[in-house]
């Protein structure tokens, strides 16, 4: 259903506020560039600062923009289970082609509670649904056994797959099925993510390198290992470059300095520091992302 390098997108802010017209010429460079997908206000897209009017509205410009293009999935998670619901029927409405529900976070429910949040979600609305499983950030992490039992949920289509445990892909393709469609959320493993089973990335590096990151995998579909694996070698010092402070920092740092975006951030996001500046802006020079 979707594959290859989607686009965790950043929420460029001018003046504390979304800059809508730079937010619009940014996705459709990303598109130009040749990314396989779009993925507005997820945690690289400040989710958790936006006012719920920002979060849809940021939604929209996506979908405006992508003109159906490629797929929109639209961050729609919450630690909130009817908010998570009002936020995917919007999405749905306005035309996102799947949503992406992070596990409640904060509030860390058992596995019974996290299949019922995402068969309350399922229920109540018709897009597909994609588990956003990333322990590091939502402090709970979901079992096998449990994405299968959301998985036996028609529209629980997939995963994106932030553990960092490369056995997970090869054991979750082998307890749910080769058409659950599995998303790596780690870039400095998405290349052997796919080896074990996985079909792309939702990636923070292809914000700063999309033309890169499709080529990789489109490199490794076409069985052409020896290319994609060149490409992962490449931008290692950009994965790791990107998450040298707490996300999207970096990369947006990154991006101002390719011309695309302000560096703004909202609180409690801060300033990256100078020594990460300069770490952030050698990785660049060395992928070729940017002149000395």
């Amino acid at each position: 259903m979707f594959k290859g390098s989607l686009t965790a997108l950043v929420t460029p802010f001018r003046n504390d506020a979304v800059d809508e017209a730079g937010f619009q010429k940014f996705v459709d460079w990303q598109i130009k560039e040749g990314i396989d997908g779009i993925v507005p206000v997820g945690t690289t897209g400040e989710s958790p600062t936006l006012t719920h009017e920002e979060h849809n509205r940021v939604i929209e410009l996506a979908i405006e923009v992508a003109k159906g293009r490629v797929p929109v999935i639209a961050g729609t998670g919450s630690n909130s289970t009817a908010e998570a619901i009002d936020l995917t029927r919007h999405a749905e409405k306005v035309g996102a082609d799947a949503a992406l529900v992070v596990l409640p976070y904060y509030n860390r429910p058992t596995p019974e509670g996290q299949f019922q949040h995402f068969k309350a979600i399922h229920d109540a609305t018709g897009l597909p649904l994609i588990i956003y499983n990333v322990p590091p950030r939502s402090a709970v992490d979901m079992s096998i056994e449990t994405m299968k039992r959301c998985a036996e949920l028609p529209r629980v289509v997939g995963v994106k797959d932030a553990t960092a445990d490369l056995a997970r892909p090869a054991r979750t393709r082998l307890a749910i099925g080769a058409d659950f469609c599995q998303l790596s959320g780690e870039d400095a493993t998405a290349l052997p993510f796919l080896i074990q089973g996985g079909v792309g990335c939702i990636s923070v590096t292809s914000n700063v390198a999309p033309k890169l990151t499709h080529e990789m995998h489109e490199a490794y579909r076409a069985g052409d290992i020896s290319k994609a694996m060149a490409i992962n070698e490449r931008l290692m010092p950009v994965n790791d470059a990107m998450f040298c402070e707490t996300s999207p920092g970096p990369v947006k740092y990154a991006l101002s300095l390719m011309g695309h975006i302000q560096p703004d951030l909202r609180l409690p996001m801060a300033p990256i520091s100078e020594a990460s500046k300069q770490k952030v802006a050698a990785a660049l020079q060395k992928a070729g992302l940017i002149g000395q």
